[in-house]
């Protein structure tokens, strides 16, 4: 079974020889500079150098060169209907996939023949307009600005459907995400009645055009998101990943109450460091789901700085094992 079939067949509840090993986040720089001390070479490909399944992300971004970044992290590059004029030009860059179309283009006959499978990430309208409104002023502004936000949020899935159409002249991912953060330990940062008025309307506008190509449909949104997949799932969402452990996700919990949506990642990255032990029994918390079908385990989000690339190699080999228990 290639690469691409395996996960084909897993996002779409088949059987597989087993399941896939890759990490859907790459490490974070400090973990990979610790393993370079550690002993890794720092011209390694480290999906190659632990072994793991090839994949390809393209994150599609629609700012163009020379926007204006915040001053601050998580402010504000606009607050006014005058601002985003000023700043539209700068906000849908229409260059994003002819920029990458070479890649594409040497890479396709590689996905075409089942090397890698290929996922492409769009920001949501969750996601994108807090980068404009800044973290503190987004959450005001579904009250202050709403004839603003759903303009951003037009220009944005306009955009989005075009940047689409020329993506797959190319190649056809197999899945994709809308990063959007829309959770926190405690649950959702919004209410269902703003998903529905600000956000749903947006995924029903492209999600039928990326399941018409055949392209999974799966939202990126660290906390607790179990009281979020209902929501998402009335916007034609098929499935969530990192499903982050400490949030308190349960991803046994969402699998008993919607057996048919997709999850990628799940296992707690903070056991890596404790060793062996503690990383068998994490995998037998969730090798139960893995049997389950429709579900990619991997970590919870980026290995930490923490695990040493002892440890790591340990939390690989086991990953493996567990992956051929399907």
């Amino acid at each position: 079974m290639t690469n691409r079939e395996r996960l084909q067949r897993v996002l779409n509840f088949q059987i597989v020889d087993r399941l896939p090993t890759f990490e859907w986040a790459t490490w974070w720089d400090k973990t990979v500079n610790r393993w370079h001390v550690e002993g890794v070479p720092e011209d390694a490909e480290l999906f190659s150098y632990f072994g793991l399944d090839d994949i390809r992300q393209f994150w599609l971004p629609q700012f163009a060169p020379g926007c204006p970044d915040p001053k601050t992290y998580g402010g504000e590059i606009l607050s006014s209907e005058e601002d985003y004029e000023r700043l539209k030009g700068f906000l849908y860059n229409l260059d994003t996939v002819k920029n990458i179309s070479q890649t594409l283009r040497q890479i396709k006959p590689l996905h075409d023949r089942g090397d890698f499978p290929v996922w492409i990430t769009f920001e949501g309208f969750f996601w994108f307009p807090r980068t404009l409104f800044g973290i503190e002023n987004h959450l005001y502004s579904f009250y202050d600005k709403p004839e603003l936000y759903h303009r951003i949020c037009r220009d944005l899935v306009n955009w989005q459907l075009r940047m689409l159409d020329e993506f797959c002249e190319i190649l056809t991912p197999d899945f994709m995400t809308f990063a959007e953060d829309m959770s926190y330990n405690h649950g959702p940062m919004l209410s269902k009645a703003l998903f529905d008025e600000f956000i749903k309307p947006y995924y029903q506008m492209i999600v039928p055009e990326l399941k018409r190509r055949g392209i999974k449909v799966i939202v990126d949104s660290d906390g607790n998101v179990i009281d979020m997949v209902p929501w998402l799932r009335e916007g034609g969402i098929e499935g969530i990943l990192p499903l982050e452990r400490q949030a308190g996700t349960d991803i046994g919990a969402i699998r008993r109450q919607f057996p048919d949506f997709l999850m990628i990642g799940g296992f707690d990255k903070l056991v890596i460091k404790n060793g062996e032990a503690a990383v068998r029994a994490e995998f037998e918390r969730i090798l139960p789901v893995m049997k389950s079908g429709g579900y990619i385990p991997g970590v919870d989000h980026q290995t930490p700085p923490e695990v040493s690339v002892e440890n790591y190699k340990i939390y690989l080999k086991i990953f493996k094992k567990y992956c051929s228990m399907v």
